[in-house]
């Protein structure tokens, strides 16, 4: 079955409330993907966001991102008032996210929320993982230490120690439940959210990264699980190498995993970490894919990523072990970048499909394996990604013999420069790929103001989002005749 849908990440929906969330802009986009004769809805991880507000540098794995929760829907089980919502300041521009004021004005407006619920009853603990309630201890003595990362904690806690962790359960437990009301109404509203999806024949395509942040739950509950020293210092770090779009490399700096550790356990902390992730998602893109077969590790301390080197990955045995716990995985491997005849075939044999972006096929030596007449059909193609240019401003930038050669391989001479973007879209619908994933803003022929991310940049990212009615008939329609020309139209 040939297949398409759109990218567009929760934060990026409409609301009046400073961020997209699980509110009723979420459905109606639902609805518009329906009309469009989509399959699939693909959005960036789930988590709650720390590090350059990244959703790939999260506090946990294994929890849900507190901005996301509608408030008018906790106004309507009486927590809030309209007006109160309405008071808060979530910034001015409906365009971009405006981080810092969500971060002061989200939390005071739930911690209200919050306090009325108490009244109403106690949170079951059947509905929280224990994962989860690792995160909502590690919230609430990180904001006692005034947001401080673990490692800067007072010796007795940041170690664990069970005095101090019965001390700090029983001093912060108004903090603790409060993170856990975050998480309750967090899984209640986005249940909600996918199941009407699912419904309408929706499926949600969701993100996991390989790596962890240092500042999260996982590596302070769990330092076993990563390559750090006695004292928990990391021994290493993640990234990549120097290439030729960035002469420094990227240094991540996540912690790394401790794979013999994780081998030795048969996986079981990677197990249910995709177990929870197919909890949340009908279909999991798992982020740096090539990473399982060989990561790139760099000394910790060292300033760029020029001297680190490529270790030996879990590979196959990894996805082995998950399977046979798990069965069938229904995976996208993101296998971009320079892959190693190694990663191809570990692609090969799990039997995930890769990832196509066109992007990166338009090189004017014509060698581009991301060409699409060179695809097989067990593949997912975009047109960009979150990392990538929107199309139009990727276009207007490019090379002239790398666009010249583009125009001759999709003939389009003679295309109107505002609507050059369809070609390519055209391009990815019309190839053998059984899945196409075009994102929200290639689609309206947005240009660089509408980026989503740069990477190894801060300060502008992840904070795009759709203004109310700016994704309307016209586009909606154009997307499901596409669609059907090219055989990928949900009926």
């Amino acid at each position: 079955m040939r297949e398409c849908g759109i990218l567009l990440p929760i934060s990026s929906l409409p609301s009046p409330y400073g961020i997209g969330s699980f509110s009723k802009e979420a459905y109606e986009f639902v609805d518009r993907l329906c009309d469009a004769g989509q399959s699939y809805w693909q959005i960036l991880p789930l988590g709650p966001t720390g590090y350059g507000d990244s959703p790939y540098q999260s506090f946990s794995a294994f929890a849900g991102n507190p901005y996301f929760i509608d408030l008018d829907s906790l106004a309507e089980e009486g927590l809030l008032t309209e007006e109160e919502c309405q008071s808060m300041d979530f910034g001015d521009n409906p365009q971009y996210v405006d981080y810092e004021k969500m971060y002061y004005s989200r939390f005071r407006i739930l911690r209200l929320a919050f306090e009325r619920w108490k009244n109403q009853g106690s949170l079951s603990k059947e509905l929280l993982s224990l994962e989860t309630e690792e995160y909502c201890f590690y919230m609430a003595v990180k904001n006692h230490f005034q947001g401080k990362c673990w490692s800067e904690w007072d010796e007795d806690i940041r170690n664990r120690k069970p005095g101090a962790v019965a001390r700090y359960e029983k001093e912060l437990e108004n903090d603790i439940l409060f993170y856990q009301f975050q998480q309750l109404k967090f899984q209640e509203q986005w249940k909600k959210l996918k199941t009407y999806a699912n419904k309408k024949g929706i499926k949600i395509i969701g993100d996991i990264p390989i790596y962890v942040a240092f500042d999260s739950a996982d590596s302070w509950f769990h330092p076993e699980l990563f390559q750090f020293d006695e004292k928990n210092r990391p021994v290493a770090v993640a990234g990549c190498p120097p290439d030729g779009f960035c002469a420094l490399g990227q240094l991540w700096g996540n912690p790394l995993y401790n794979w013999e550790y994780h081998k030795k356990t048969e996986y079981v902390w990677w197990t249910e970490r995709m177990a929870y992730s197919f909890r949340m998602y009908d279909v999991v893109r798992v982020d740096h894919f090539r990473g399982f077969d060989e990561y790139y590790s760099i000394p910790f301390g060292e300033e760029t990523a020029v001297n680190g080197k490529w270790e030996k990955g879990p590979g196959f045995p990894f996805f082995q072990a998950i399977k046979e716990k798990l069965g069938d995985l229904n995976i996208i491997a993101e296998d971009l970048g320079f892959l190693t005849p190694a990663v191809l075939k570990l692609v090969e044999d799990t039997g995930f499909p890769g990832m196509k972006v066109l992007e990166f096929a338009f090189a004017a030596d014509g060698q581009s394996a991301y060409l699409p007449y060179r695809y097989k059909e067990n593949c997912v193609v975009y047109t960009g990604t979150h990392d990538n240019d929107t199309l139009r401003s990727w276009y207007d930038t490019m090379p002239d013999w790398d666009r010249d050669f583009s125009v001759r391989y999709l003939g389009n001479k003679n295309t109107p420069r505002e609507e050059v973007h369809w070609d390519f879209i055209r391009a990815a619908l019309g190839s053998v790929a059984k899945l196409a994933i075009v994102p929200v803003q290639d689609y309206l022929g947005l240009g660089r103001e509408a980026r989503m991310n740069e990477p190894s940049t801060l300060g502008l990212n992840w904070k795009w989002r759709l203004l109310p009615g700016q994704f309307d008939d016209h586009i909606v329609g154009r997307c499901r005749d596409a669609a059907w020309v090219f055989g990928r139209c949900r009926q």
